[in-house]
């Protein structure tokens, strides 16, 4: 019985938006619309919140000089100034672009992490901890799939 109830609940937690159905965003689309504008990969990251292999990302050792866009909206969200290595597989950076993304508490897997999105669409970028480097201390570790690269 208590397995049951468990596995419920996990399921649950799994399914549910972490920012909800009811947030309004600048740029909406219809589940439809999402599924035929992303890969299966970039959908369940993006719109289900799921997480990328580590060091699957090309963009996790790229270092060319511009900004990081929400694949989504194509809002600028992050730039290649605040990147570093941080060694986790994943692309990182100390710093996102003014008024650029939005956080919420995500309590999933046991825990409680801050998980970012773009503000303008509601596409789950990847979580913020912080044990990332100076001045903020802070480290965005983010989905490479979430994010296309434009050059200076």
């Amino acid at each position: 019985m208590l397995r049951r109830v468990f596995l419920s609940a996990m399921g649950a937690a799994a399914a549910t938006p972490v920012w909800g159905a009811d947030k309004a965003f600048e740029v909406t689309r219809t589940d439809a619309e999402w599924r035929a504008m992303l890969s299966p990969l970039e959908y369940k990251v993006m719109r289900k919140h799921g997480t990328e292999r580590a060091g699957s990302s090309p963009l996790d050792k790229f270092w060319e000089e511009g900004l990081y866009h929400c694949r989504g909206c194509d809002l600028a969200l992050y730039a290649s100034q605040h990147k570093y290595d941080s060694g986790t597989g994943w692309p990182s950076f100390w710093q996102a672009m003014p008024r650029a993304i939005g956080t919420q508490k995500d309590r999933s897997f046991f825990m409680v992490r801050t998980e970012c999105h773009c503000r303008r669409c509601g596409s789950h970028l990847g979580h913020i901890f912080d044990d990332g480097p100076k001045p903020t201390g802070k480290r965005h570790c983010l989905n490479g799939v979430s994010l296309v690269f434009r050059a200076a």
